[in-house]
């Protein structure tokens, strides 16, 4: 194997960019229309890479997945949580902010569709 990387069912794209483009600094990587909305993007930062697709193009794609709910717990690791704190101010928090057993400082928010982001730095 040689990478995994997270697809994330969405209502809307549209409502997610804003999200992980503006506050969090992913960029558009590409871009796969679907009727008059997105269908489908690959989102990078770094070398972090999210794909988000839109319930509609899935039900295209995948008709046998049209009806499934989704819902993904996600686990970034970042160099420095500052900026982090910054970019999520105002979203749902899933826990105040901590230090686990394994040594990670971690914040944890829920991202436009609710899926949980918990965003992680080691300290060397």
């Amino acid at each position: 194997m040689k990478k995994i990387t997270p697809v994330l069912i969405v209502e809307r794209i549209e409502d997610s960019l804003p999200f992980w483009c503006d506050r969090l600094g992913f960029a558009r990587q590409a871009e796969v229309p679907h009727g008059e909305a997105l269908g489908f993007v690959i989102l990078t930062a770094g070398t972090a890479e999210l794909m988000l697709q839109s319930r509609a193009s899935v039900a295209a794609d995948v008709p046998a997945l049209a009806a499934d709910r989704y819902r993904t717990a996600l686990f970034i690791e970042v160099e420095d949580l500052a900026p982090i704190r910054r970019a999520v101010t105002g979203r749902p928090t899933l826990f105040e902010e901590r230090t686990t057993p394994y040594g990670a400082r971690e914040v944890g928010v829920r991202d436009p569709e609710g899926n949980p982001v918990i965003f992680a730095s080691f300290q060397k």
